[in-house]
């Protein structure tokens, strides 16, 4: 199998440096580089001789062509072979090499072998489009293609070959056939149509920025690439290359992420962090905080361009710390370069930082009065380029996450307020205004709003801000004398102040973000640095800040080359292996015409900013006069210049390059910021206060200018990336209006020009990527030799290894020091590798299994024996025992008989005596109810002969023990029913007691009703008797009483004296009922009648009521007729007395 393979890639080889030997004259990467043409090694071979040779100056020998020739015939009988799969063999039939724009005698043969195979050429018209054809004809240097709907004539320079159709979005562009501009293009807007923004060019990953969301991204792709499930083109694969790459080299990575304004690099950072938050996340719980960073650094460093909403105006560098384990531990952030001018100077249609118009969307109500803040509109400094807003953004939603990025970060509340207040008290500088008080237009600053706000916002002294602002102070000798600014000395004042808050407030703010992702103890000494710096600019009017920016990309593309294109080739050099150089275009002549000493670019701008009396026009002046002899510049008329960078030609204006450069801070303001009651505003000047000062005039400087600082910083930087391994990321921007769908090829064909992608494509597919030390190779792979073969020497263990297997010569290359291999040959020797030390393994594991199994037996058979003797003793010792208890003496045998024959009787006459028990209770029920009484009769009748037949009965001993046995169960299962009868009975026997108490506590009442019911018919009588025989013997008296005699009234004395014989019948009966219910006692058969007595017991109640009811109502008429009909006199009537 590995042999196959070997082959094929051998195979696949061959091809592939036929290809490379004869290129078309697009094997120049760019038309304006004819110098960068590549020649493959003399000693690969090459396809026939049909097509021209891109690198050869002239015409080929006969040798040459016959070699080639046999080189053709090679390949094709390797096709007939079936060798070579079929796609690929039809690639073959045509070189793969670009034609040259060179005149050579086969041009025209090459131009008839694509009219006769019917290839597809792009031809480039006058207008610079591509158009895709096929040839019709030829004539001497003009060519007739057809393109889709007319024949054009186009001459043979603007000729190219195309490539098939199966190789149209290739994810590589080494894939391709045919390596020229308008294949390449081709190429990439295949993919961009496809929604594909991500190809390789060798070891480059391309992002094309596709201005929409698209959905390759998220948790289900980041699963996918960490389980290395998915090799296509991806940000997430650069950081799992380099993730890998740091834990098993353990060296430390980079990721450089370069393109110009508006192709993406931000975002890219940030796909590639989310990658290495979801990789190496574990528990230091610091890799959500450095995500979060991101927020808070695209406020405050992020702003709107005319060719980028979202540009950066700093670089920032994150490097991000591992664990052992790979775990996220730390990080650490460092920025370079704050754009300060863009806080107080804008460009029609642009904007100043993100977070000025997020504080004035956002903040609540309760903060903007506090900070006295108004729209946006209504400050200076923002309402300058006429542009508040930007499509599709919400400010205001942009400072909640603003918000939660502080709270995640770790910022406390009270200096995110401070921060809030710096903010605001920038913008109201703004407004500060000034007025000429005299004809040397010295001003004054107008005492308004503005002046009050941005004192109680700063802490300070409202006059001494005034002061400063129109004044400065001078030193003469021991004396200071204080003077009047003008106009314009004053405004520069004024924004100089408004860029040092803001300057000092960001650095703040990033030395906040270090210490909440400080680097702990776990700290290892690996990491991960992305970076992501400003692009490259162009605009119409370039200043200072373009030139600073694009000075630090050229610096990153010259890494760039240095990594990818100087040290592999030197290396290749260096050890002495059979290298063709590839030609390239080197950008250290620009970068030496910015930095070469003492006539370089920064030099002399640092050397005109120390002249007081300099200006920008004498800077332009010196210019021309020193540097117009290097080739990268070009002086301008008036104050302008031009500089040839790597991705094209800027003009310059070096209006404002001194000012800008210079930078000055006066010692007044320094001192104002630390008389300030704001902490923040102290903490700023005490840092500009360790910093040394001149104070030879009045515009007191640092020490170091800015381009100076910006220099440092930039080597610092190159020096950081030189220490660690490089992966590059370049950002390509499809189009400069930032629409999705669009693809503008001339647009991007500059920027492809400009990062040298076929070059990079070009030596990529000559070159050796994988390449290991002697040492390393015969430590890797020296097992894998036979021990006869083994040798101590690493050069000969590693060339003993790659003839082992007859690995073929074109597929490695032996320098000095280190082996080179071919693109795939090491996943050969891994593969062989992987094989042996599976052998290796299942030796070792049948070995190991073979040992633990012969220890298992041996432990097996010791324990065996060791048991063995264990039940040995212990069986004697039992025997003994039992040996000795079978020997009894015959007195012990009965008297054990006579035991047994003992609990016999006991438990028979248990059990008559508890059968007697039983019968005894029976007896005891109640005898009221008949049925029952006879139940129990007939059962005793029943269980008498049973006791005598068992009695009489004679049984041998297990006989009687088992039915002794039934017989207690029975009676067992008796009792249990007793107990259950008893109890309810004791229920039973409860409920009645309280029963008997409810019938005697109402027969009392009944008793006492009647009682009192008597006595008031007994007075009733005796009252009636007395009146009865007194009537006789006053009927004078009355008669003269009254003066009328009265009559007896016979019916109401007939009405009581029935009342009362009807009081004493009732009083009888009712006595009679209750003492009747008393006297019922309940037993067992009176269980089911107990309701019925419920029920008689209400009746009778009711009974009783209904008649004490009507009792009452006739005695109450009784009492009113004798009322009526009585006399009265001086006897008082028997019913005034109380009766109830």
């Amino acid at each position: 199998m590995m042999k196959s393979s070997v082959k094929e890639m051998v195979e696949s080889l061959r091809q592939h440096d036929a290809r490379e030997r004869f290129k078309d004259k697009s094997s120049s990467l760019l038309p304006s580089r004819s110098t960068s043409r590549a020649q493959m090694p003399s000693s690969r071979k090459s396809l026939p001789a049909n097509f021209r040779n891109a690198i050869a100056p002239g015409g080929e020998t006969k040798e040459k062509i016959d070699k080639d020739w046999r080189a053709g015939q090679i390949l094709e009988s390797a096709e007939k072979e079936g060798e070579v799969k079929r796609g690929e063999a039809e690639v073959m039939k045509v070189s793969t090499a670009q034609m040259s724009p060179a005149k050579n005698p086969h041009d025209l043969y090459n131009v008839d072998y694509l009219f006769r195979e019917k290839h597809r050429v792009w031809c480039r018209f006058a207008n610079g489009q591509w158009h895709l054809g096929k040839i019709q004809s030829t004539s001497g240097d003009i060519v007739c293609v057809m393109l889709s709907s007319t024949d054009e004539v186009i001459s043979m320079d603007e000729i190219f070959p195309a490539n098939p159709d199966i190789l149209e979005g290739v994810e590589d562009l080494i894939q391709l056939s045919y390596l020229n501009e308008p294949s390449v293009l081709y190429n990439f807007r295949v993919r961009y149509s496809q929604d594909l923004i991500y190809s390789k060019a060798g070891p480059v990953l391309i992002a094309v920025n596709p201005f929409k969301n698209v959905q390759i991204y998220g948790k289900e792709f980041l699963s996918t690439y960490q389980n290395k499930a998915l090799d296509a083109p991806h940000v997430y694969a650069v950081a799992d290359a380099a993730y890998d790459e740091m834990m098993r080299e353990e060296k430390n990575q980079s990721i450089i992420i370069s393109g110009e304004s508006g192709a993406g690099k931000t975002e890219t950072a940030k796909y590639a962090m989310q990658y290495l938050e979801a990789l190496g996340g574990g528990s230091f719980g610091v890799e959500n905080e450095f995500l979060k960073t991101n927020c808070i650094l695209e406020a405050f460093g992020n702003a709107k361009t005319l060719r980028n909403d979202n540009s950066s105006r700093f670089g920032k560098l994150m490097e991000i710390h591992f664990s052992a384990k790979g775990k996220i531990c730390g990080a650490k952030l460092e920025t370079f370069t704050l754009c300060q001018s863009r806080v107080v100077q804008l460009c029609n249609g642009e904007r100043s930082y993100h977070v000025f118009y997020e504080l004035c969307a956002g903040a609540p109500q309760i903060l903007k009065e506090r900070l006295k803040l108004k729209a946006a509109s209504e400050y200076n400094y923002l309402n300058q380029s006429n542009c508040l807003t930007i499509d599709r953004i919400n400010d205001a939603q942009k400072f909640h996450k603003l918000m939660k990025a502080f709270n995640i970060v770790q910022i406390p509340q009270e200096y995110q307020e401070r921060a809030f207040a710096l903010l605001a008290a920038v913008l109201w500088l703004g407004n500060v205004s000034f007025k000429v008080v005299d004809n040397e237009n010295y001003v004054e600053v107008v005492a308004d709003e503005a002046v009050t706000n941005v004192a109680m916002l700063m802490g300070c002294n409202a006059k001494d801000l005034m002061v400063v602002l129109s004044t400065c102070k001078l030193q003469a000798g021991r004396d200071c004398i204080a003077k009047r600014l003008t106009l314009r000395q004053a405004t520069d004042m004024r924004d100089s102040l408004a860029k040092t808050i803001y300057a000092s407030l960001f650095n703040w703010l990033v030395e906040q973000i270090n210490i909440s992702l400080e680097v702990g103890n776990s700290r290892t000494g690996r990491s991960i640095s992305i970076l992501d710096i400003y692009g490259f600019e162009s605009y119409k009017n370039n200043s200072f800040e373009q030139f600073c920016i694009n000075y630090a990309n050229e610096r990153l593309q010259q890494h760039f080359n240095r990594h990818l294109f100087k040290l592999e080739q030197e290396e290749y050099e260096g050890d002495g292996i059979d290298w063709t150089r590839v030609e390239f275009k080197d950008n250290q002549e620009c970068l030496n015409l910015i930095e070469k000493k003492p006539i370089g670019l920064v030099s002399l701008l640092d050397e005109e900013s120390k002249f007081p009396t300099a200006t920008d026009t004498t800077f332009a002046n010196k210019l021309n006069q020193h540097l117009r002899t290097n080739s990268c510049f070009k002086g301008e008329r008036g104050q302008g210049f031009r500089v040839s960078h790597y991705a094209g030609e800027v003009v310059y204006d070096t209006n404002g390059f001194l000012e800008k450069n210079r930078d000055p801070l006066h010692v007044d303001l320094i001192q104002l910021l630390s008389s300030s009651k704001c902490q923040l505003l102290n903490q700023f000047s005490t840092k500009m206060q360790h910093k040394s000062l001149k104070s030879a005039t009045s515009l007191d400087s640092m020490n170091q200018s800015v381009i100076t600082k910006f220099k440092g910083q930039l080597f610092k930087l190159m020096k950081k990336l030189e220490d660690t391994t490089p992966h590059f990321i370049r950002c390509i921007k499809p189009n400069s209006k930032q629409l999705p769908g669009l693809y503008d090829e001339n647009h991007v064909l500059q920027q492809l020009r400009s990062c040298g992608v076929l070059e990079i494509v070009r030596i990529s597919r000559s070159g050796y990527p994988t390449r290991l030390t002697h040492q390393e190779l015969a430590v890797r792979y020296g097992f894998i030799l036979l021990a006869t073969k083994f040798s101590q020497d690493p050069l000969s263990t590693s060339n003993a290894i790659l003839k082992q297997y007859n690995l073929p010569p074109e597929m490695y290359q032996v320098g000095y020091r280190k082996i080179y291999l071919r693109t795939g040959l090491i996943g050969v020797l891994e593969e062989r590798k992987k094989y042996v030390l599976c052998g290796i393994l299942g030796l070792q594991k049948k070995f190991r299994g073979y040992q633990t199994r012969e220890y298992y037996h041996n432990m097996m058979n010791a324990a065996k024996i060791f048991q063995s003797y264990i039940r040995g003793e212990n069986a004697r010792r039992n025997y003994i025992v039992v040996e000795r208890s079978a020997i009894v003496s015959p007195a012990i045998t009965e008297e054990f008989d006579a035991a047994i024959h003992l609990q016999y009787m006991v438990r028979k006459w248990l059990a008559r005596k508890h059968l007697n028990n039983m019968q005894q209770k029976k007896k005891s029920c109640n005898e009221k109810k008949i049925p029952r009484r006879k139940l129990r009769m007939r059962d005793s009748e029943d269980k008498d002969p049973l006791l005598e037949q068992f009695q009489d009965q004679p049984w041998d001993l297990a006989d009687l023990q088992s039915r002794v046995q039934k017989v207690e169960a029975a009676i067992m299962q008796k009792e249990d029913e007793n107990t259950a009868f008893q109890e309810e009975l004791q229920r039973f026997e409860e409920r009645w007691l309280e029963h008997e108490i409810k019938m005697k506590s109402m027969e009392e009442t009944w008793q006492k009703h009647m009682s009192s019911m008597q006595m008031s018919l007994t007075a009733a009588c005796k009252v009636l008797a007395l009146n009865k025989t007194a009537s006789p013997g006053n009927d004078s008296e009355d008669t003269m009483s009254f003066g009328t005699s009265t009559k007896e009234p016979k019916g109401s004395w007939s009405d009581a004296n029935n009342l009362s014989t009807e009081f004493d019948q009732r009083s009888v009966i009712i006595n009679e009922d209750a003492k009747s219910f008393v006297e019922v006692e309940f037993g067992p058969e009176s269980i089911s009648n107990r309701s019925q007595h419920a029920e008689e017991l209400k009746t009778l109640k009711l009974r009783f009521e209904k008649w004490k009811k009507d009792y009452k109502a006739r005695l109450s008429e009784t009492k009113a007729t004798l009322r009526l009909n009585g006399v009265e006199g001086r006897h008082r009537k028997w019913w005034c007395k109380k009766s109830f």
